[in-house]
């Protein structure tokens, strides 16, 4: 599930359910932005060559972009546009993600969950990484 801005039109959450998952590697999240995913469905025996990643000097403005990934229990995701209306509110269940690239949200659980959250770093303090709505 896309979420577009009723403001620009420019993809500002995104949803991505359990059986969204297609054998092979689906890539999620366009590549310019700063939070990365794919889904990987993989058959036994699948491996990869070993590898590192390499360091990259970073020049350019950063926003602070999250994903919250369910593993159990039940979780709500309101998402906001960029001028703070809610844009959409969508239920998220075990095996399901959700994605903020831009505009903002909250979560109240539904269930009681187990959930990953990943954010792009580095975290400097609420103060510096949030305003609230």
């Amino acid at each position: 599930m896309i979420i577009r801005s009723k403001i620009s039109s420019e993809v500002l959450h995104l949803v991505f359910r359990k059986e969204d998952f297609k054998n092979g590697r689906v890539d999620i999240i366009n590549p310019d932005n700063f939070l990365q995913c794919s889904a990987l469905m993989l058959k036994e025996g699948k491996t990869f060559r070993p590898h590192k990643h390499i360091y990259k000097k970073r020049t350019h403005d950063m926003i602070s972009q999250e994903s919250w990934v369910v593993i159990s229990g039940s979780v709500m995701c309101v998402f906001y546009d960029i001028d703070d209306t809610i844009l959409e509110t969508v239920r998220l269940e075990a095996g399901d993600a959700s994605f903020t690239l831009k505009g903002g949200h909250t979560y109240r659980i539904l269930e009681d969950a187990i959930v990953f959250e990943y954010k792009t770093g580095p975290y400097e303090g609420q103060e510096n990484d949030k305003t609230f709505i």
